[in-house]
């Protein structure tokens, strides 16, 4: 990058300015024995091109839309189309989340993302004595076709993209989706959206589980399969690091145990279905948490991207560019919000959606003000959503492909961030994989160990969060909460139980018996699956029959 005669004048400016450092110190002290990010990636005084001096710009950094595509999969970056903007809803009843999904689709949302209410996301129906207390709460509560049928009510399903936040019974969710679909004339190939169906990451961190790991795995890849014959515009799964980073994670750990988690599944597909990478590897997709601390994120959204491309041209000989493409979701971060001072995390999520715009992700959604303390209200979402857009039209970022390549420093962070990634992975593989090192307790404890060290640093105010640990204010928190009364519950309940006695039940249980038998012949779960649903099979009647032919999973208690 530099001639002989460059790097001996930049060695000589360096001492002087090394000098000229500790003279000034010598007078003054820094402010901090040691400078660190978020994740406590030690941070140099100064980077400059000694710390990159090994790097080629063709097969290190590169051209958009180029291998290792580390500045981003288009070739024109934002100005052709800016990242979806998906701001992700849902509370109590389908027809509560219905209306904010037309105020948000009014109000310039782009794509829809869909959170479920805890009963859902566990497989359970609402008057299941497992969920009383829970219908609506965190998300919007769908027991039977009926629900998602009203969900979508006046929304254009071949023309609106939708992601589903869910995971143990993925295959539930996404078959009353292609069902609601055809009720709507939509034919599978033309639906579009996202799954999130990662269970790897639930065994790792967000602990919503139903069945064991392998068969976990097994349905996610009948999803993948069915997918790629039948509905190509779907992604049917999002490997989530968002979650992983919630838990405690550094962004080191996140990016490694999430690209792992993403090789696990493509060898698992590979093996049991007999499917060539190329077939399903371009409708994968990821899911990030950004984070605070600004550089870090960046650099770890930027070596996501390259780490992919090598595995996948590397380790499972893929030759089709696009199945060497990473392309993510990103949300900013949750844990990084407070309760004090809540209007502080206006600021917070600005900056850690332009970390997420610089780091190139293909869609994002913006924390609100208030969720920290309840159910965001109509308000504090069109902030975020706006958020969103002011950094779109009005900053400039969107105007260079990877503005900050070449940055001494951010090029710096990048090759950091994938040479620990890739620390982890070998430390993996070594293993025997992800499922090996999640059955050994792997991820968890380090994840367990990282949570631990930050709160540490937390409490001994040598990492700050303003209004928390520094800056205190008796101010009064003047937000209005957003509550789901249990009148919703009861409502829900009512539905339901007009569904049970007006189906043809005969029919709900032989498609039940047909899905079981499916499970145990091995046989590939979707077609029963949307057959049950078109029946008005309910959630939790589908996912006992997992349950029942898989078995149910219990944390064994690594802590």
């Amino acid at each position: 990058m530099f001639d002989v005669t460059t790097w001996e004048q930049s060695g000589q400016l360096r001492k002087k300015w090394e000098d000229e450092v500790r003279r000034s110190t010598a007078k003054q002290a820094d402010q901090k024995e040691r400078w660190s990010t978020v994740s406590d990636l030690e941070i140099e005084r100064l980077y400059s091109p000694e710390d990159i001096q090994n790097m080629d710009f063709a097969s290190d950094i590169g051209y958009p839309g180029q291998f290792p595509y580390l500045r981003g999969n288009q070739v024109t970056g934002y100005r052709g189309k800016y990242w979806t903007f998906r701001m992700f809803s849902g509370m109590g009843s389908a027809e509560d989340t219905n209306r904010r999904w037309h105020m948000l689709l009014q109000s310039g949302n782009a794509g829809l993302s869909t959170a479920f209410d805890f009963p859902t996301l566990m497989g359970y129906d609402t008057d299941s004595p497992k969920a009383r207390g829970e219908c609506g709460k965190c998300g919007v509560a769908i027991d039977t076709l009926d629900d998602l049928l009203t969900l979508f009510k006046g929304i254009p399903m071949g023309k609106v993209t939708t992601s589903m936040t869910i995971n143990p019974p993925a295959t539930v969710l996404w078959a009353m989706y292609c069902a609601a679909a055809e009720r709507q004339g939509v034919p599978l190939s033309e639906i579009g959206g996202t799954i999130q169906n990662d269970m790897l990451k639930e065994f790792i961190a967000q602990k919503t589980f139903m069945c064991p790991p392998e068969p976990s795995v097994r349905l996610i890849s009948d999803t993948v399969e069915f997918g790629a014959k039948y509905v190509p515009k779907w992604n049917t799964i999002s490997i989530s690091g968002y979650h992983i980073r919630e838990a405690g994670s550094t962004a080191a750990q996140e990016l490694a145990f999430t690209l792992r988690d993403g090789m696990e599944y493509v060898e698992d597909i590979v093996a049991r279905k007999g499917l060539a990478v190329d077939e399903f590897a371009p409708r994968l997709s990821f899911f990030f948490n950004a984070h605070i601390d600004f550089f870090e994120e960046i650099a770890k959204l930027r070596a996501a991207r390259r780490i992919w491309a090598k595995a996948m041209r590397d380790r499972y000989q893929a030759k089709d560019p696009r199945s060497m493409w990473m392309r993510f979701h990103t949300q900013t971060a949750g844990c990084s919000l407070t309760a004090q001072q809540p209007y502080n995390n206006v600021v917070r999520t600005a900056i850690e959606a332009l970390a997420a715009v610089l780091g190139g992700t293909q869609s994002l959604h913006t924390n609100s003000l208030d969720e920290v303390l309840c159910l965001p209200s109509d308000h504090a979402v069109e902030i975020a959503l706006r958020t969103q857009q002011i950094i779109a039209e009005e900053t400039g970022v969107a105007n260079s492909i990877d503005p900050l390549a070449g940055s001494y420093c951010v090029e710096a962070l990048t090759n950091k961030m994938e040479e620990q990634a890739w620390e982890y992975i070998e430390k993996i593989d070594e293993m025997g994989g992800m499922v090996a090192a999640i059955e050994k307790g792997f991820p968890q404890l380090e994840i367990s160990d990282a949570a631990y060290k930050f709160q540490r640093q937390i409490d001994a105010g040598d990492k700050i969060m303003i209004g928390v640990n520094k800056y205190h204010s008796q101010e009064k928190i003047d937000i209005p909460f957003l509550e789901i009364d249990d009148r919703v519950e009861a409502e829900q309940i009512q539905r339901l139980n007009s569904v049970r006695r007006t189906r043809d039940n005969r029919q709900v249980r032989q498609c039940l018996e047909d899905l079981a038998q499916a499970c145990k012949r091995g046989e590939n779960v979707m077609p029963y699956c949307i057959e049950a649903v078109k029946a008005y099979s309910s959630i939790q009647e589908i996912c006992d029959v997992y349950r029942e032919v898989f078995g149910e999973y219990r944390d064994p208690g690594i802590y």
